[in-house]
């Protein structure tokens, strides 16, 4: 095998439905200097068992076992701690890569000398036969990567703070160990906040224009986007956002925190404001309602570019 220059760290819980397909889109990367390590957060569904098959049969793949269950967060961080390649990446065991993503991704940051890289992604949603579609770049994300950049900066490219996933970037390793990197544990959307922490603490970092990953929509409804109505959930997701906003708010970067203030109110907002409004549990409003008013006292340049439909819609949720 050749030597390997990227870590993929690939965390899993009760995935063995959705496993084959990433572990076969690393099989299938233009480039082949990779190893896995595949993190099993205490399974209980054949997903150890896939994943032990998997080592065994291609030496790329290595399994870490958590003996319980300690989230997604936790999963990643222990992949991080067996690093020993120059670059390391993120692939949840529920997505896929697309075959030339780390060709493109790796190839960039080798070539910039940057922290790190970040690309496009779609989502894959059921068809209802079994099988999936793959959507569009959405537009908040092809900002986020398009043009295409080297060495650029947050300040630079505001719009980059966008795309807050862990698994569209390809890092430096001593990146995350010189900027002090890790996941929140026990909480969801742990990745927002360390995107931000990325981002401001990078010295360069690069965007492609490529779709890098698909990311699967659940035909069970188990991803944790589908299920923002419960309350722990939204919670998560509110505090996620927060943390992320003063994350920037702290880095002085002062358009990059308005481009991120007009995406929440213009995307997040109003897709939880359609499930608050009938929601059962009237704490559900209220949440939001606080979270709004805190992230619409931060708006500055953004209040401008919102229009009129929108800025009276925010501010009823406001008053939640």
């Amino acid at each position: 095998m050749t030597r390997p220059s990227i870590t993929m760290v690939v965390p899993g819980w009760n995935v063995v439905d959705y496993a084959p397909a990433a572990l076969a889109s690393l099989r299938a990367q233009t480039r082949e200097d990779w190893t896995a390590i595949l993190v099993d957060d205490a399974s209980d569904d054949g997903t150890a068992a896939l994943f032990a098959a998997a080592a065994a049969s291609d030496a790329r793949f290595r399994v870490v076992h958590h003996p319980r269950r300690r989230g997604l967060g936790a999963a990643r961080n222990s992949g991080l701690a067996h690093l020993e390649t120059p670059f390391v990446g993120f692939l949840d065991a529920d997505d896929e890569l697309t075959p030339g993503a780390l060709e493109t991704l790796v190839g960039a940051v080798e070539d910039s000398g940057s922290d790190f890289a970040v690309g496009a992604y779609t989502r894959l949603r059921p068809d209802g036969t079994g099988g999936y579609l793959e959507g569009e770049v959405q537009p908040w994300v092809a900002a986020s990567t398009s043009p295409a950049r080297r060495a650029t900066t947050l300040a630079e490219h505001p719009a980059a703070g966008g795309n807050v996933v862990a698994w569209s970037k390809v890092s430096r390793t001593d990146f995350w160990r010189r900027a002090d990197l890790h996941f929140p544990e026990g909480r969801l959307y742990e990745d927002q906040v360390v995107a931000q922490r990325m981002y401001t603490r990078a010295r360069r970092f690069d965007t492609v224009t490529e779709v890098v990953v698909r990311w699967r929509v659940r035909p069970d409804g188990s991803s944790i986007t589908q299920n923002e109505a419960r309350l722990d959930v939204l919670r998560d997701c509110l505090d996620a956002m927060t943390a992320g906003l003063d994350v920037l708010e702290r880095s002085g970067i002062t358009n990059a925190l308005q481009a991120r203030v007009e995406l929440i109110l213009t995307m997040d907002v109003p897709r939880l404001a359609a499930i608050a409004e009938d929601h059962p549990d009237a704490s559900y409003r209220r949440l939001l309602g606080a979270f709004t008013r805190r992230v619409w006292h931060r708006a500055d340049v953004a209040r401008a570019h919102l229009d009129a439909g929108l800025r009276t819609r925010i501010d009823a949720v406001t008053l939640w």
